[in-house]
């Protein structure tokens, strides 16, 4: 059996230019603001910069939590992260920013295997309710940090 793992890479446009928007992304003390899914959110480290570690709980609309570790390995401002990941989850995760005509292409990408025994489980018997999970925690993030930034 195939290890079940989630693979995502999606594109959106963000209304602030690069250099902004990764000011933006850097307020961590607003993510569980922006996005109640996330509790328990804590940062070691120095913002976005390489060897900051992000810690936090992701509860999807689905009966589970997610304890997550992020090391930030290679962040380079305003236009790259790459990360990998820890927890419930592990793989590795990146975000590409792009200037597009006064605002950002942002292109988020990750592969992580589950290993909470009921997402491995969910994963071999219902991977597309599991994936409409993952999908609307990402909309709920994208749709939570554009009010955020609206609000700047």
């Amino acid at each position: 059996m195939a290890a079940p793992v989630l693979d995502y890479r999606r594109h959106f446009h963000l209304p602030l230019e690069p250099d902004r928007l990764w000011d933006r992304i850097g307020e961590f003390d607003q993510f569980e603001q922006w996005w109640p899914w996330l509790t328990g959110f804590r940062v070691e480290g120095c913002g976005l910069a390489n060897g900051s570690v992000l810690h936090g709980i992701v509860s999807p609309p689905l009966p589970y939590r997610m304890r997550l570790r992020v090391e930030l390995v290679d962040c380079h401002r305003p236009r790259s992260i790459e990360a990998v990941v820890d927890g419930d989850l592990t793989g590795e995760a990146s975000l590409r920013l792009y200037p597009d005509d006064g605002a950002t292409r942002a292109e988020v990408a990750w592969t992580v295997e589950m290993h909470q025994p009921a997402m491995r489980l969910a994963s071999r018997f219902g991977h597309p309710l599991l994936q409409w999970g993952h999908d609307r925690v990402v909309e709920m993030t994208v749709a939570g940090f554009r009010r955020g930034i609206a609000r700047s």
